[in-house]
């Protein structure tokens, strides 16, 4: 006697597999989107929600007084802005092992129609999760952006870090 599956036990197979691509589906479109607000301290997990296969590079831009900023993957803006959370108190530093921290001037930037707008606050991340080596005063506390692959630490004062980094300094040149 030969089997063979029967109309109703084909309907339900039809209907698991519907349920499970329209989840995999839904979670597909998620990934992009970040539901995660930005701030100093989640900084670098808040881009790599951003990253993409073919991205290259993300970028968080704050123009002008830090009111408005905007996350660009590869040099294109993505759609929305992203809600303020810095304002124009922030210095932003690189550290020289030889100097300690060094104040950066942010620049300026030429959007779509050509015009000059001042950069308040700029950061990057690479595909390699490399991201700019920066120091960030915020707000009495210390952001150190400067470890590549470990989470963003967070000093209560810009010379604790510095006392960090000289005792670094100190072990290595042992």
């Amino acid at each position: 006697m030969k089997k063979a599956f029967s109309l109703i036990e084909l309907m339900i197979v039809i209907v698991i597999i519907g349920v499970v691509y329209t989840l995999a589906v839904s979670k597909l479109q998620n990934v992009g989107e970040s539901k995660v607000a930005p701030s100093l301290a989640n900084l670098k997990e808040y881009l790599l929600g951003f990253m993409e296969e073919d991205v290259r590079e993300v970028r968080l831009l704050c123009l002008d007084s830090c009111e408005s900023c905007s996350v660009y993957s590869d040099g294109v803006k993505q759609k929305g802005e992203v809600k303020a959370f810095l304002d124009e108190s922030i210095e932003v530093y690189r550290y020289d092992f030889n100097q300690g921290p060094v104040r950066q001037n942010e620049g300026v930037f030429f959007d779509e129609e050509g015009r000059e707008e001042n950069i308040c606050f700029s950061f990057t991340m690479h595909k390699n999760l490399i991201s700019d080596q920066i120091i960030v005063v915020y707000k009495e506390k210390t952001y150190d952006y400067t470890s590549y692959f470990e989470p963003t630490k967070v000093y209560a004062h810009l010379e604790e870090l510095v006392d960090f980094k000289e005792r670094l300094v100190q072990e290595v040149a042992r």
